[in-house]
């Protein structure tokens, strides 16, 4: 599961939580002077970072190329839409996890799903194998140990050479993290810079046009969601995906049920933290885990699985919502 959701790690959390609140912002200009969009060039480096931060080892991740990357992202798609930041946060989210992570997760399921379907090749050569090791084992004198560990040998080569033969390296589903979890990590640390920042552009901070672009019951993306609507919206949609995720496997090892309970209560755990950090980060953090939780439903599809080319599995249903439905209504709804 951890593949599929992105794992967050609370390191980087409790950084953010801790290097949230840097130099505060400038009061705004007298005059009811207006706030100017901000162009991309006029910005030099906006990572300006407190000298009561988290750490060294914060300070240089918030100063690095990557988040400086980020930043440069969100500057320069919120002077291209000319939307106000909240929108801009929104749309700069589902295009990176439109372009990026959703074919990188579909090239995940690819992965899976071959591997999946080399399972009772797998089963048939492992029963072969143990016989002719028995044999052996027989004719030679090995002992338990000896028989097992050549058995354990040549099993693992022969499954190695079917994933080679079929290109489907069950690490490679596993590419997805590696991009996805950075990419989060930097974008949110560019938030973070931003609400905490001192780059200005036509006399007005990134921060102080934060503070006034937000909406609803938002409205200043430098301060906390004291409503908490964001965070539990956050904490809601996360657990809906580790649900989706659970529902969808049966008989799980003790290892999936161990994990599935972890990442229940890491969603959990997001809501306080959540609470502790601007609402442009959370925004951030909330748009991610619904565009992953779109992600998700989406992938179930078998019309969108057949044009990402994704193997038929033995365990693909060609009703997957009205199963989905079905499942979750006789877990959480009905309990007879």
């Amino acid at each position: 599961m951890l593949c599929r959701l992105g794992g967050i790690g609370l390191r980087p959390l409790l950084a953010l939580q801790l290097g949230a609140w840097g130099p505060q912002r400038a009061p705004a200009p007298a005059g009811g002077a207006k706030r100017s969009a901000l162009p991309l060039r006029a910005v030099g480096s906006v990572s300006a970072v407190s000298p009561g931060g988290a750490g060294g080892w914060y300070e240089a991740l918030a100063t690095s190329a990557p988040v400086q990357g980020a930043e440069e992202l969100l500057l320069g798609a919120h002077t291209a839409m000319g939307l106000p930041w909240w929108g801009s946060i929104l749309l700069t989210t589902v295009a990176l996890r439109g372009s990026i992570t959703l074919p990188l997760a579909a090239y995940q399921h690819y992965i899976l799903a071959k591997v999946e379907n080399l399972q009772p090749e797998i089963k048939n050569i492992a029963r072969h194998l143990n016989q002719e090791v028995a044999i052996r084992a027989n004719q030679l004198g090995w002992s338990k140990r000896v028989a097992r560990l050549t058995y354990l040998k040549n099993m693992r080569r022969l499954v190695s050479e079917l994933y080679v033969r079929d290109n489907c390296h069950p690490f490679k589903a596993t590419v997805l993290v590696w991009i996805q979890l950075p990419m989060w990590i930097f974008m949110s640390v560019a938030l973070r810079n931003f609400s905490t920042g001192t780059a200005h552009a036509g006399g007005f901070s990134v921060q102080e046009q934060l503070a006034s672009g937000g909406v609803l019951w938002f409205p200043d993306l430098t301060a906390l969601d004291s409503t908490w609507i964001l965070p539990v919206s956050l904490g809601v949609t996360n657990l809906l995906i580790v649900e989706i995720f659970a529902l969808q496997k049966i008989g799980m090892s003790r290892f999936q049920m161990y994990m599935t309970y972890f990442m229940r209560a890491v969603s959990v755990l997001m809501i306080p933290i959540a609470a502790t950090v601007p609402s442009s980060i959370v925004l951030y953090w909330l748009c991610s885990s619904f565009m992953g939780l779109s992600q998700n439903l989406l992938l179930r599809s078998p019309r969108f699985r057949q044009l990402c080319r994704i193997p038929v599995t033995k365990g693909e249903s060609d009703t997957p919502y009205k199963d989905l439905f079905a499942a979750f209504y006789s877990k959480f709804i009905s309990r007879k």
